[in-house]
């Protein structure tokens, strides 16, 4: 494979504003992550006080120390609903991909800190995508759980779509995948079947409750007075119902209980060895992808200088390049492991389309996954692109990227608009994974030509109805619908969403996807046990 020589001057002007723009981007989401943590944070005393620990405190104390841990959708939310300045991003969950007594999993933790953990739609949709990543890529989930279930303010949003996710923890446990639930505090009614529906159910002494309907509910509905504790306290659900497993002491003494489950599954006993390879780090600084992508967003570069600061030791195998430059294809290595690449030097074209359908079926033929880096305005537009059939090859595109078998995995670079988004391996077309730098824009095109495209229709429907337009009108639509999907484009606009699985630091781009390849790599040779209903408590 030929070495990227890199043409970037990280000296220069350019280079420097580039920079500056993104660290800005960088710090803002980083700055809402860190209000989501500190608004935690004000709720120590209160948790203290009645012998808890912070719900981030329980995710440390769960994950192996100094192990990685990939956060996922840390600002799902962000601005929706109850959330009026941030604080409440994060879909009342923390959650990520971890390593737990040696064992890679998925942890789902209640942010009863914040609104006692209370469910929003995002909280919701949150949830059912953290169990789709955890059937593609046979994770164990570990939940440690405290809400106070739906938000009533949005319950006709989230009553029907969540009877999904107790479906899908049914279909998990029987594909054979463990599921292992800490109740800290009150699980009630839904929220109750949760850890019902779990395979290990730990609760915690004093603490957790268990119950479909609460003793104010009990009393209104049949009279009946009993104590939270005789109604569904751990030592009842424990030692008289057999809802729970294990009867924990405290927060801490759960979190234990988790681990040495965790340790006693034998889950990698299995795994057939993975095979071991030696590689060479990019040649260019990480540090650099921060200035890669230009500020403004119209102006072109080559998305080979991203590749030659993620590839092992630069090096990238271009594909047909003198047949199409726009859309780049191409091999490279990232920690010894082939990965076939697909990145945007401007617009799809025709040949583009048809260049990136073979190519995506030669990854498939061979098993290699295939990384997608976005920065496109989508399909080139006009009469000799239409003649040269763009619709038939970018449904051909689309069909090979919707059908290919190897996974796939997008980072979101630059711009998305349009079917490009949709070509390059957006949401809507079930990449593995997807993240997103927080310069980048997901849209159905750019504001200005959205803009320009009604302020066209509607003089022409003017003209047509024998109405004079009226200038000032058609420039405040232009510009009011320019601004309206500018502001519904933004990284943190999508993010909140779920759009993507979170916003990533560029300089963590090679880390990011190195890990995610690896836990599909795992998850090809992880042999399951499954059976046809799951287990249940008998």
């Amino acid at each position: 494979m030929a070495i990227i020589e890199s043409e970037l001057d990280p000296q220069s002007a350019e280079f420097a504003a580039n920079r500056d723009a993104m660290l800005a981007a960088v710090d803002e989401f980083r700055a809402i992550e860190q209000k989501v943590l500190d608004k935690s944070e004000s709720q120590r005393a209160k948790f203290e006080q009645r012998g808890k620990m912070l719900p981030h405190e329980r995710v440390t104390t769960l994950l192996d120390a100094g192990a990685p841990f990939l956060p996922l959708h840390t600002l799902a939310g962000y601005m929706m609903h109850d959330d009026r300045d941030g604080t409440e991003a994060g879909g009342a969950g923390i959650a990520g991909i971890g390593y737990v007594s040696g064992v890679r999993v998925l942890v789902a933790a209640s942010n009863a800190a914040i609104k006692g953990g209370t469910i929003t739609p995002a909280g919701l949709q949150k949830s059912l995508r953290l169990q789709t990543i955890a059937a593609e890529n046979k994770l164990p989930i570990i939940s440690l759980s405290e809400s106070g279930g739906a938000n009533l303010n949005y319950a006709a949003e989230i009553f029907v779509e969540g009877a999904r996710s107790f479906a899908n923890q049914a279909r998990l446990s029987a594909q054979g995948i463990p599921q292992i639930t800490v109740v800290h505090g009150n699980a009630t009614a839904g929220g109750a079947y949760q850890p019902g529906l779990s395979d290990y159910c730990i609760m915690v002494r004093g603490k957790a409750k268990m119950f479909l309907a609460g003793p104010p509910l009990l009393k209104a509905a049949t009279g009946e007075v009993a104590t939270d504790e005789e109604l569904g306290g751990a030592e009842m659900h424990t030692g008289i119902a057999g809802t729970a497993e294990y009867l924990a002491e405290d927060d801490r003494d759960g979190i234990r209980l988790a681990r040495e489950l965790v340790a006693s599954l034998g889950w990698n006993d299995t795994l057939p060895p993975a095979a071991t390879k030696s590689f060479l780090p990019p040649r260019y600084d990480r540090e650099e992808l921060l200035g890669v992508v230009p500020s403004e967003a119209r102006k072109p570069y080559d998305v080979r200088e991203v590749i030659a600061r993620i590839a092992d030791n630069s090096e990238f195998l271009d594909f047909k390049q003198e047949w199409d430059s726009g859309t780049l294809c191409g091999w490279m290595h990232l920690e010894g492991y082939p990965v076939g690449v697909i990145g945007n030097n401007g617009p799809i074209t025709h040949q583009g389309a048809a260049k990136a359908a073979q190519f995506i079926q030669l990854c498939d033929q061979t098993q290699r996954p295939l990384l997608f880096l976005h920065n496109t305005t989508g399909f080139l537009v006009g009469t000799e692109t239409e003649r040269g059939g763009i619709i038939k090859h970018g449904s051909k595109m689309i069909q090979a990227v919707a059908n290919a078998r190897v996974p796939k995995v997008s980072i979101l670079i630059g711009g998305s608009y349009g079917a490009g988004n949709y070509a390059m391996c957006g949401r809507g077309l079930d990449p593995r994974f997807i993240f997103a730098w927080p310069n980048s824009r997901v849209a159905v095109m750019g504001g200005q030509q959205a803009g320009m495209v009604l302020r066209i229709v509607a003089e022409q429907k003017q003209r047509a109805m024998g109405i004079e337009p009226d200038e000032k009108v058609l420039e405040l639509l232009q510009q009011s619908t320019a601004q309206k999907l500018d502001s519904q484009s933004s990284a943190l606009y999508g993010t909140a969403r779920l759009w993507d699985d979170g916003l990533i630091d560029p300089r963590d781009t090679r880390q990011v996807v190195a890990f995610v390849l690896d836990l599909c790599r795992e998850a090809a040779r992880r042999p399951l046990n499954p059976n046809t209903f799951g287990v249940a408590r008998l």
